[in-house]
């Protein structure tokens, strides 16, 4: 499953850069994920890059883009080419 910003973000600044797949743009008022771009850092690292950096917890699993861990890999291959 794609990640997803709340409210709760304070654009601080930090995801955007650690997220390797460009996943992540300024929206209108906080950090969006694009759910077509994250693969929860699935290819990349163990675990999502930018919930180990967001300093008020404000990034969960989106419960509109459940994925398995098999759909992130092919998305990761996808994105890879």
């Amino acid at each position: 499953m794609a990640l997803t910003i709340t409210d709760e973000c304070i654009n601080c600044d930090l995801c955007p850069e650690e997220c390797p797949n460009e996943a992540i743009e300024m929206g209108e008022e906080v950090y969006e994920i694009m759910s077509n771009r994250c693969t929860e850092c699935v290819g990349h690292y163990d675990e999502p890059s930018c919930v180990k950096v967001c300093p008020v917890e404000c990034i969960i699993p989106d419960p509109f883009n459940n994925e398995s861990l098999d759909q992130l890999a092919e998305k990761f291959a996808n994105l890879t080419v």
